[in-house]
């Protein structure tokens, strides 16, 4: 009798797995193949304390060949395919990320979330699906999570139940576990490529048009700051990404981030984390700091990943003191929506400011918003390229200068539509032409199909 049986979810007998199941076969375990995975797994990790020092190539050759010699005594009965299985999930427990580590390893995947031990979804071409992966409890989960924030100094336990971390990749990670979780540990990873994208991909993804991606390249160059707003999963983490890989290399860059997902080639980088305080309360150091420390690095450019809180009045007043060409992401709605949460951002941080005064520094501070959503059918869109114009009275002006035209939808559910200009000129043409750079007539008239 096999250890393993085939099935479709749902069914009481074996049938052929659908297209979507082949990718992550579906493997229905006896108590026999956990006898054998926990023996094997004992005796690695036995072995693996006799031989430290090694790194994770060295580790991997060596489980491969005691595994070999494993099963030739206790694996008699097994199939080399079943054999595989045994050895490939101790492999994954021991050395990388459990029964979720073939999803993170899957390119096509962008995220992996994780809600109870027996409940795992992913995201695959923008469109969520539930995994036959699971774990075998909610002690297992937790030995996962406990494996990816110990390495970078974090710690989940009842008195911390949440946290935010990262895999080496650059992989976004947060967790919460009980008495906040009701069901039990959950965690989300949010992947990211270990090669990140370039504006071509961006373009070839239809995010943008050439036209749109030309100009935004430009405008990083002349050192406007430029914020991108946008909902949840919309990939402002990726533009953002895309958008400071156009800063010249001869510039001084300070990232500040939660937990470091920026990856930018340019050699004068300085990255700064946030830490989160001790089990004693102490010692946290928030964005808010790292944006008032940058100040002092002599910086030629600041990137802060995200602003969420008191830490808008310290980048605004950045902006507005000769930190021009600074870059950063906000969650909102629509580009008058990220006004709306700045304006309140700063009241976060304690002083009673007047509305106009706060609304003047927004506007004097940032020139550009790039709005991307999350369309319908899962692919992002850059759907708003908004100049900030100024004061008018105690509103904030605002003139969109390209946009996303949604014409409707093909028979398979995907997006119809244009990127288009408003015809209308930005009102730092000027600014732009005194670096250098010229803007074609031909950007401002007419629609680039996507």
């Amino acid at each position: 009798m096999s250890l393993f049986k085939r099935y479709k979810e749902g069914s009481s007998t074996p049938s052929a797995p659908s297209k979507e199941i082949l990718e992550f076969p579906v493997l229905k375990r006896s108590q026999e193949f956990w006898d054998l995975e926990s023996s094997l797994h004992t005796y690695l990790l036995d072995e693996l304390k006799k031989n430290p020092g090694q790194n994770k190539e060295q580790e991997k050759k060596l489980i491969e060949e005691l595994g070999e010699a494993f099963f030739i005594e206790e694996g008699v009965r097994l199939t080399f395919e079943e054999k595989q299985e045994i050895l490939n999930y101790v492999k994954d427990e021991l050395l990388a990320y459990g029964p979720i580590t073939p999803l993170l390893e899957n390119p096509l995947i962008s995220e992996v979330m994780v809600n109870t031990h027996d409940e795992v979804y992913y995201e695959k071409d923008g469109k969520i699906a539930r995994s036959d992966i699971s774990f075998i409890d909610h002690q297992h989960v937790m030995r996962v999570i406990e494996r990816i924030v110990s390495p970078i100094g974090r710690r989940v336990d009842e008195s911390s139940p949440m946290v935010d971390a990262r895999l080496p990749d650059g992989s976004r990670v947060n967790a919460i576990i009980p008495p906040l979780a009701l069901k039990g540990p959950s965690l989300t990873i949010r992947k990211f490529s270990d090669t990140p994208f370039s504006i071509k991909d961006l373009i070839r993804f239809g995010t943008l048009s050439e036209e749109m991606a030309e100009f935004l390249d430009i405008c990083v160059k002349s050192r406007l700051n430029i914020f991108i707003s946008g909902g949840t999963g919309s990939g402002k983490t990726s533009t953002l990404n895309v958008l400071s890989s156009f800063i010249p290399n001869r510039d001084r860059i300070v990232t500040i981030e939660d937990a470091a997902e920026l990856k930018l080639h340019q050699e004068h980088i300085v990255s700064l984390e946030s830490r989160p305080p001790n089990i004693e309360g102490k010692g946290q150091i928030t964005i808010r700091d790292l944006v008032r420390n940058s100040l002092r690095m002599r910086p030629d450019r600041i990137v802060v990943g995200e602003v969420r809180g008191a830490e808008a009045l310290d980048m605004l007043q950045a902006m507005n003191t000769g930190h021009d060409g600074s870059l950063s992401t906000g969650h909102a709605n629509s580009p008058r929506d990220i006004l709306s949460r700045l304006e309140t951002m700063v009241l976060m941080a304690g002083y009673e400011l007047p509305v106009k005064a706060i609304r003047e520094q927004v506007a004097n501070a940032i020139d550009l918003i790039v709005h991307q959503s999350r369309m319908k059918d899962g692919t992002r869109k850059i759907t708003h390229i908004t100049e900030v114009l100024g004061m008018e009275g105690e509103t904030i002006v605002l003139q969109d200068l390209f946009l996303f035209k949604e014409k409707g939808h093909t028979s398979d559910g995907q997006i119809q539509g244009n990127f288009t200009s408003t015809g209308i000129r930005p009102k730092f043409t000027e600014q732009l032409e005194l670096n250098g750079y010229s803007l074609p007539a031909s950007w401002f008239v007419g629609e680039w199909f996507n």
